[in-house]
Formats: C-alpha cells, structure tokens, sequence
C-alpha cells in the first residue's frame, strides 16, 4: 500500500499542556508584571474568558507567534512595538517545556493504535505539527508499555521505541512561509516521503488544520476531542470522529477515492 499518513500532534497524538500553558501564562502576565497590569483596565480580559472553544478557534494549529497575537488581539491588549508579543511567547515556551518535562501530557490511546497499524500494512508515517515544542515531546514517549498492555508484537516494536521513532518522516516545527490553513506544512510532509497529496491522508483536530489538509488536495480525518464534529464536517473533513479506532478498517479496505465514490 503506497500511502502516507500525516498526523498533526497536539490534539492528535497527544493531549499536550499547550492549552494550559496558553491560558496560564497569560494570566501570570497580568498577576506578576507591573506593566501588564496597567493594560487591564483597557483591554477586554478577564480569565474566565479564556476558554477552551477560544483556544481551539484562535490559537490551535497556529505558529506561536500567530498564536499568541491572536490572543492579544482577540483581548484588546495593545502592543504598539510587539515587546508584550515576545514577552507572551517566552512566557508560555518556558511554561509548557516544565510541564513537558514533568510529564504533564497523556497520549491518545486510538491514534497509536491508528498509527502503528497504518505503519504494520507499509504505510508511510509523517509528524507535522507548527509547534516546535511537538519533537521532544514525541520523542520522550517511550510506547513499549502501551504495547504490552495492548498486546501488540509488531516488529518495529523494542525496548527502545519512542513515538519519535516510528515516523518516516518529521516536520513538526519547520519554517513555514504561511502557516494553516494554507497546506505548505502537509505539502512538505508528502515531499518528505516522496508521496503526492492525493497518496496521503492527514489527521487533524483543528479546523484551520482541516481545511489546510483540504487545501492541499489531501484525504483528511477530523478527529472530534471536543465535540466539534460538525465544525470539522462544515471544514471540510472527508471523515470526522471522536475515535479512531472505529474508522481503521474503512480507511484501509480501500483507496481514498473509492472511499469517496462508496461515501
């Protein structure tokens, strides 16, 4: 099976503290830095509006200086000459590496599954994610315990193996000259294992993702963590569900374009 399976990371694979540290962050801004405090009384900020359907709509599948612009515009925070930018994007890198490093994350049992069967039938497996932080984050998951809970014996499988290590292909974190929804970081991903987009499926979890995947001529999965099925539909998204283990077998019974025909 000459195919290649791009999955974005955060949302995907792994339930990561991008969400938390966004909001935390933000937060510790205002509660520790004189001059962040003066800009309260101006812009339209308070914590409890700092929600998840905000982080999923202004911030997910971002770079994170689109990101954290997005918040401060989204709060009416004036920054004339970027210095709260940077100081926002500081503050949240160094936020989410701590709780990267204390294991603050957990990994979504059936997209491994997903995965390490896509990658058992010869599947090409690509990593793509515009977090930089995505990389460590992968590579510090070590599956070996998961497979044995699963009683899975696939051969690619060791003492040794991380999420990392089961990709042929990286691009999480690589310069992009637009970011999502234009494709160019799912273009690279099928230039990275010599696949066109229509021999690749990309699975995503955010709209802007969905609709770069879409973009770029790519079969795409929505998978559904927060009950946004229908925005994932409305985006595009050929299939879209909150598990992917119930949509394995339809994918590989047959080529995209006859799942399109039969759909």
């Amino acid at each position: 099976m000459k195919s290649g399976f791009i999955f974005d990371v955060d949302g995907v694979l792994v339930d990561t503290p991008h969400e938390q540290a966004w909001r935390e962050s933000f937060q510790n801004l205002f509660e520790t830095k004189p001059h962040w405090k003066k800009l309260l009384q101006n812009a339209n900020y308070a914590p409890e509006k700092f929600s998840t359907d905000l982080y999923r709509t202004q911030i997910s599948g971002k770079t994170r200086y689109e990101g954290a612009q997005a918040v401060l515009d989204y709060f009416s925070v004036p920054d004339p000459d970027g210095t709260l930018l940077d100081e926002y994007c500081r503050a949240k890198q160094q936020l989410v590496l701590t709780k990267i490093e204390t294991g603050d994350f957990k990994v979504f049992d059936d997209a491994l599954l997903f995965l390490m069967n896509a990658k058992a039938r010869g599947a090409k497996l690509v990593a793509a994610s515009s977090s930089k932080n995505a990389t460590p984050l992968l590579e510090k998951i070590n599956i070996l315990r998961f497979a044995e809970t699963n009683k899975l014996d696939f051969p690619f499988l060791n003492r040794s193996t991380t999420l990392l290590s089961l990709f042929d292909g990286n691009v999480c974190g690589i310069d992009l000259e637009k970011g999502k929804p234009e494709p160019e970081i799912f273009m690279k991903a099928a230039e990275s294992i010599r696949l066109s987009p229509a021999q690749c499926l990309v699975v995503e979890d955010a709209v802007s993702g969905v609709q770069a995947a879409i973009n770029g001529g790519f079969f795409c999965i929505g998978i559904a963590r927060l009950n946004d099925e229908k925005e994932l539909r409305d985006a595009g998204a050929h299939i879209v569900t909150d598990d992917l283990r119930t949509v394995f077998s339809s994918v590989f019974e047959c080529r995209w374009n006859q799942y399109l025909e039969r759909n």
